[in-house]
């Protein structure tokens, strides 16, 4: 029994001898075909880092590449813009004017006269004259109000009697003043740079210049009085848009920033601002329409420097509305002194609502105040000598409305304006002694007239139509009431600013685009413009807003500062280059 188990115990362990090994070749199978799984699949997560660190140094140097491109693009074309104008300019300039005295010139006389006469002679009645017209010389400009200019003329009839003795010299007879042919360069720089999203930046720079000089006397200086008082010199508000040198000014430099605050219909602007040649003169100087930059050139034509705080919604029933409210500084005044500086700044403050614009209409309101306006600018070497802002003589009030549009009529397009105004002044009690006792529109040289408002109205009309040969035929009109003024003396018109003439004006032109094809930019073109002005004259003073005007067929002799014509023409050619 007990031999049969041990047999038993044997053949159980040579049998499970021999099938041990099968048990552990199948496990060392399975181990071997795990370990080639795990090596697969290391396989694929090292082909998938690789493809993956591949992918992304591609991507790091398709950003990197993009990032150079928008920097290499952004000092190129993306962030800066460059145009500008170039202009050539041929006038032929006549006029009529009305006899005259010549206020500058009876001083001039009486001081010479007396003078020569003493140093000639030097006796105490000639000493006397002498001393006693500096003396009147020096209380005249001492003279501040209304009360005070009757007072010291009261006070000084028998030196007035004096100077009526000089007037005989200065007297200057009806005459027609002539420049047969002046040639003008007018070169701008226009420069936009896109500084982030929402800020940028827009330059423009300026040369304006008469052919053969570098003086700041007005291309129209009649050699004795001036014609105009915005044609008397250049001043800030007309540098670079009226004849002067050919230094490079910069005529607009400010910055805007647009998507302001929650709201992304605001926008704000400051600096040197676009508040020349606005609608509608786009016409006439074959330039785009105007954006949300620019003012009624029948109400402001002007240099400023300001700010604008700018508001246009999307509104459905009103394409391209938007309104505007506009600060501007016409004159600093600087530090008050204890010796009696008595001129304030000059600001202007102005709310502009333009409920349409689009390419078949465009439609503006405007309002506008200057507060203490100034008596004369800042200006060098004029007729006059040098003159600067003396003394406050009031508020003015500005009021306009207007619409352009354009419709097909036969093969060509007609485009045409109405632009009305109205100005009402708000006078102190303050003349200017620098030209005369003459107040805001009050007052003649030696004749002070107790201060009152003042209201004035003109129209501007006109029509372009645009043939398909790229010629251009226009024609404006403009008049303006007997009280007419308006701020606008950086227009471009030779003799003086149209717009602000008190009587008529009628301007006739065509313009000619030559057939190139533009590469400095989509807008680029070249053109000549043939076209004559014909002023007619009703009242003095167009373009002044110190001293009451007079009926230019009343005008015989009487004492100005200015030289009053009844008529003007201009003959005129330009070429034109716009990039």
């Amino acid at each position: 029994m007990r031999q049969s188990r041990m047999k038993l115990a044997v053949l159980s362990a040579i049998v499970s001898g021999m099938f041990l090994p099968v048990g552990v070749f199948a496990a060392e199978a399975d181990i071997l075909r795990r370990v080639e799984e795990l090596t697969k699949e290391l396989e694929q997560l090292k082909a998938q880092v690789k493809a993956n660190q591949e992918n992304a140094k591609k991507e790091v140097a398709a950003e990197v590449a993009k990032s150079v491109k928008r920097v290499g693009d952004k000092s190129l074309g993306q962030w800066l813009t460059v145009g500008g104008d170039y202009q050539f300019r041929v006038d032929s300039l006549n006029g009529e004017t009305k006899p005259f005295t010549d206020v500058s010139a009876v001083f001039a006389n009486a001081q010479n006269q007396l003078q020569t006469a003493f140093f000639s002679n030097p006796t105490p009645e000639t000493g006397a004259m002498l001393t006693g017209l500096m003396g009147f010389a020096s209380g005249m400009a001492g003279v501040q109000t209304f009360d005070q200019a009757q007072a010291f003329l009261g006070a000084n009839m028998a030196m007035m009697g004096g100077l009526a003795s000089f007037a005989g010299p200065a007297f200057v007879d009806a005459y027609k003043p002539k420049n047969k042919l002046t040639y003008t360069n007018k070169f701008g720089l226009d420069l936009g740079m896109h500084v982030t999203d929402n800020v940028s930046m827009t330059v423009k720079l300026g040369m304006y210049k008469v052919f053969g000089s570098q003086s700041e006397s007005s291309v129209v200086n009649a050699g004795s009085a001036p014609f105009f008082a915005d044609r008397v010199g250049v001043f800030d508000g007309t540098l670079g848009h009226v004849p002067s040198s050919s230094y490079l000014n910069v005529d607009r430099a400010f910055a805007t920033w647009k998507n302001l605050g929650p709201n992304e219909d605001i926008w704000f602007s400051v600096g040197r601002r676009p508040a020349t040649d606005g609608a509608p003169t786009n016409f006439k100087n074959n330039t785009a329409r105007p954006g949300n930059g620019g003012t009624p050139a029948l109400l402001v034509n002007y240099a400023f420097d300001g700010m604008t705080l700018g508001y246009a919604p999307e509104i459905e029933s009103l394409p391209g509305f938007y309104s505007k409210v506009c600060y501007g500084r016409g004159f600093e005044s600087g530090f008050s002194t204890p010796r009696g500086n008595s001129i304030d700044d000059t600001d202007m403050l102005g709310v502009a609502v333009v409920p349409f614009d689009t390419e078949a209409l465009r439609v503006w309101l405007q309002w506008n105040r200057g507060v203490k306006i100034f008596d004369a600018p800042q200006m060098s070497n004029t007729y006059f000598g040098n003159t600067i802002p003396k003394i406050n003589l009031g508020d003015i009030d500005w009021y306009g409305v207007g619409a352009a549009s354009s419709i097909k009529l036969g093969s060509g397009t007609l485009n045409y304006f109405a632009d009305l105004g109205l100005s009402v002044t708000h006078p102190n009690s303050n003349v200017s002694a620098q030209f005369g006792f003459q107040g805001l529109m009050t007052g003649g040289f030696f004749n002070p007239e107790a201060p009152t408002s003042k209201t004035g109205g003109a129209i501007l009309l006109g029509m372009r139509y645009d043939l398909p040969s790229n010629t251009k035929i226009g024609f404006e009109y403009n008049h303006g009431s007997k009280n007419w003024i308006t701020f606008a003396p950086a227009a471009g018109d030779m003799w003086t600013s149209k717009v602000g003439t008190r009587g008529n004006v009628y301007d006739a032109y065509v313009i000619h685009e030559f057939a190139d094809t533009p590469l400095a930019s989509r807008s680029a073109k070249t053109f000549f413009r043939l076209g004559v002005q014909y002023y007619d004259f009703k009242y003095t003073g167009s373009n002044n807003w110190v001293g009451a005007p007079m009926k230019i067929s009343d005008v015989n002799g009487q004492m100005m500062p200015t030289t009053p014509l009844s008529k003007a023409y201009d003959v005129y050619g330009t070429l034109e280059v716009k990039f």
